[in-house]
């Protein structure tokens, strides 16, 4: 259950003064997508992502939490890993990992310094992903995990040279102005990812699974599905990130790690977490459950794994599917309090009047709000956007929890 964005974000806390205004300044602007800006940036760069290999992780959810499993696997396997992720919940360095760290502030600061020189044009989303190639690079990473931002052939990551695999997660609707108003529409561009010989490996259903099998024919990909592979796929247990959805996650992660040769790495990704993803905190006796599921098939899987809360703390983007996705969390709080994150957000005095409940423009006055609202022993769920996750994130960790999982 993951959300894209290609600049802005609520909170950085690297210490450094660091211009990330200008680097989350630089969208795109009404210039098409696809790989060609950041195929250019690495050019300049010397083709630094010819130095490793690259798994890259696409679908609609779930791309956050199979990167993180993966990570663990392949350096539980003895590996030099990177991980290029998006977006991130506290500070810009999370979406760029060496060896499980963070990058180092100082080197955000520095390619910064050389793309309002030599890139001043390029793309956040193109700029970040070229930062992390060149960091993989130096850092002599054998295998990188690379989360696709939006869709698969049609995005950045589909310049990428050595792709050893490429995971699908699953395709539901979302990001239907850039990849398709339909499933199949948006199954065909994730799917596409796919190269001639470099294995496909997916837990996609229906539709979705029906368009890779398409595709995989049509380009030549070997093709691994848990009905043709059920060993492959295979659990021995739950992983440690809770939801049903992560069976699915886990089960693809550990499909790849096994057909690339890193089966040994099966029980860390098994035990690998991943902030805000269905992630408990206790709060003076209350439990609070933040996820960033942001969009109408996260938000079913989010309603499966939490059957029941007794408030519901939900903020999003005005560019989302705002009725689909709250329609499966309405039944699960019967007292809710919508908030805002920026301009961008869905105004929550909206909200508030069309599905009932509260409206608190801060997000600090609206989870103290919800809090006070929750019953002893009671449950709050927050979610709707993965920047609302970072935010609650740090107000709990900051001042308000009493201890945190």
């Amino acid at each position: 259950m993951e959300e894209k964005s290609e600049h802005s974000a609520p909170l950085n806390s690297a210490p450094l003064n660091i211009d990330y205004d200008w680097l989350y300044s630089r969208t795109r602007a009404g210039r098409g997508r696809g790989p060609q800006g950041a195929r250019g940036l690495l050019e300049v760069l010397g083709r630094p992502d010819r130095a490793f290999d690259s798994i890259r992780v696409v679908g609609t959810n779930g791309k956050g939490s199979t990167c993180a499993m993966l990570e663990a696997g392949l350096i539980a396997a003895g590996l030099r890993v990177g991980r290029f992720t998006s977006p991130h919940l506290h500070a810009y360095e999370e979406r760029i990992r060496v060896g499980g760290q963070n990058l180092a502030p100082e080197r955000s600061a520095q390619f910064i310094e050389w793309a309002k020189i030599h890139a001043p044009d390029a793309a956040f989303f193109d700029l970040t992903l070229a930062l992390a190639c060149q960091v993989f690079a130096e850092a002599g990473v054998q295998v990188a995990v690379m989360e696709a931002g939006v869709g698969g052939v049609s995005d950045a990551t589909q310049a990428l040279e050595r792709v050893v695999a490429v995971a699908l997660t699953n395709v539901g609707l979302d990001h239907t102005g850039v990849l398709g108003a339909t499933v199949a529409d948006i199954a065909r561009d994730k799917a596409r990812a796919a190269q001639a010989g470099v294995p496909l490996l997916t837990t996609a259903t229906g539709e979705g699974l029906a368009v890779a099998q398409q595709v995989a024919a049509e380009v030549g990909a070997r093709l691994f599905v848990p009905a043709n592979n059920p060993e492959l796929f295979a659990l021995p247990h739950a992983p440690a990130l809770l939801g049903p959805h992560q069976l699915e996650n886990a089960a693809l992660a550990l499909a790849t790690l096994r057909t690339l040769g890193y089966a040994a790495g099966a029980e860390a990704a098994l035990g690998a977490t991943h902030a805000g993803r269905l992630e408990r905190f206790a709060v003076g006796g209350k439990t609070v459950l933040i996820d960033g599921a942001h969009n109408p098939h996260a938000a079913q899987a989010l309603a499966k794994a939490v059957p029941h809360a007794d408030v519901l703390l939900f903020g999003n983007l005005a560019r989302k599917d705002t009725p689909a996705t709250l329609a499966p969390l309405l039944g699960l709080a019967p007292v809710r309090v919508f908030t805002a994150l920026g301009d961008l957000s869905t105004p929550p005095d909206e909200l508030a009047a069309a599905y009932g409940g509260q409206a608190v423009g801060d997000p600090a006055q609206a989870l103290a709000a919800a809090l006070a609202l929750v019953p002893a022993g009671g449950t709050l769920l927050v979610t709707g956007s993965l920047y609302l996750a970072g935010i609650v994130r740090t107000l709990l960790q900051t001042g308000l929890t009493s201890g945190g999982v």
